[in-house]
């Protein structure tokens, strides 16, 4: 395992390809300011090309996950002449791209949740593939309680919860657990909170043995097709799977399956 150091984000890069972004400064609730963003997508940024990352991991040191925006950074903001409005919509954007690049990246994400993420930080959750959870931990969108609906997380929320259960958090800023987290939908799966950890690497490592190849396209093809209707859906992922089944590790999988033994994946 390899560790690198940042004041506020650090990355480990496990065995298997598990490349890991550690949300790291728990004093100020890992709160997505300015700085954590923009580090948090350099890293993002850095996963992209690398063919030797297969699985990315984004966790947290400390009680909470994430917290969301840095309110005093906003209210700095709105000292400016404008009363911020400049400053709020480059906040609001530079969120808002970090949580369509998870969606993007080319890799799996996968949230590790041990804490409290509220507003921007269950966004963040909402947003990654998959999301795995502490016993301890708490969900919430309760930008409602302070004045500021919460608009963008709504957005990923909505992509993974139904409408009526997005609707009260949304509404109530009530705080969710994870075992109601896990029935409508916003996370995977409960896990005691010492197990968690170990959990999260080891369904990491499970995925980290597929085709990175067509672990890619699956992706892709998932979030392309999901907003689609039922006919252009059909189109679209029949066309996909002609494409994959052109690919070498289509061809290997399949002689693989059909001759009883393990797959020896070349990425192509």
């Amino acid at each position: 395992m390899t560790l690198n150091n940042n004041d506020i984000v650090k990355t480990q890069i496990h065995s298997g390809g598990i490349f890991r972004i550690i949300l790291n400064n728990p004093k100020k609730h890992n709160v997505l300011s300015e700085d954590m963003m923009l580090n948090i997508q350099a890293a993002l940024n850095s996963t992209i090309n690398n063919n030797k990352i297969r699985v990315i991991i984004i966790s947290a040191e400390g009680k909470t996950f994430s917290a969301g925006h840095d309110l005093k950074e906003l209210k700095e903001g709105r000292k400016n002449p404008d009363k911020g409005k400049k400053y709020f919509q480059k906040i609001m954007t530079q969120c808002s791209k970090l949580m369509k690049s998870i969606v993007n990246n080319p890799k799996p994400v996968i949230a590790e949740v041990a804490g409290v993420a509220t507003a921007a930080g269950c966004q963040l959750v909402a947003s990654c593939d998959l999301a795995y959870a502490g016993k301890s931990a708490r969900f919430a969108t309760p930008g409602v309680n302070i004045g500021l609906f919460c608009s963008t997380p709504m957005v990923a929320l909505s992509r993974n919860v139904t409408n009526k259960h997005s609707m009260e958090m949304l509404l109530t800023g009530s705080m969710i657990s994870s075992i109601k987290a896990v029935e409508i939908g916003l996370i995977n799966k409960m896990l005691n909170d010492e197990e968690l950890n170990n959990f999260v690497l080891e369904k990491s490592m499970e995925i980290s043995k597929k085709s990175s190849l067509i672990l890619k396209i699956g992706k892709v093809a998932f979030y392309n097709q999901i907003n689609l209707n039922l006919t252009e859906a059909y189109d679209y992922a029949s066309n996909v799977m002609v494409e994959n089944m052109l690919k070498l590790d289509a061809e290997e999988g399949i002689e693989a399956f059909i001759n009883k033994r393990a797959p020896k994946w070349q990425d192509k």
